[in-house]
């Protein structure tokens, strides 16, 4: 796929998101991930399986583009295909990982803790 990502320094400040063109972002029809120097590059290749609303063809133009804005930022990428920046998102991965603290056993020195805090409280409120 051919990349579609130009770059783009604006001079000044940006002060808002939208002032940036499609072309910068590795996802321009979302507008997700804008790479504008070295450390959004990074940040891009870092969140890549985050971006939810992603086909299989604009994952591959959004790896497109991070190749072609690592070149020019000099910014190593050590993937060669969109397929090794991780597994696709998991939307309900923080639900899942609260039920599973709160469900989460304990176990040893956890359980000794929890009864050691339990009987100074214990005693607190009996003092």
């Amino acid at each position: 796929m051919r990349a579609t990502w130009k770059p783009h320094e604006k001079h000044g400040r940006l002060t808002m998101r939208s002032d940036l063109p499609a072309s910068v972002f590795a996802f321009p029809k979302q507008r997700k991930e804008p790479m504008t120097d070295p450390r959004h590059v990074r940040n891009a290749v870092a969140r890549f399986d985050q971006v939810t609303d992603a086909s299989a063809d604009d994952r591959e133009l959004a790896f497109a583009n991070i190749k072609k804005a690592a070149r020019y930022y000099g910014v190593e990428l050590g993937e060669d295909s969109w397929q090794e920046l991780g597994v696709h998102p998991q939307p309900n991965r923080a639900a899942a990982a609260r039920k599973a603290s709160a469900t989460r056993k304990r176990t040893g020195s956890a359980k000794k803790a929890a009864k050691k805090a339990a009987a100074t409280r214990k005693k607190r409120k009996s003092a």
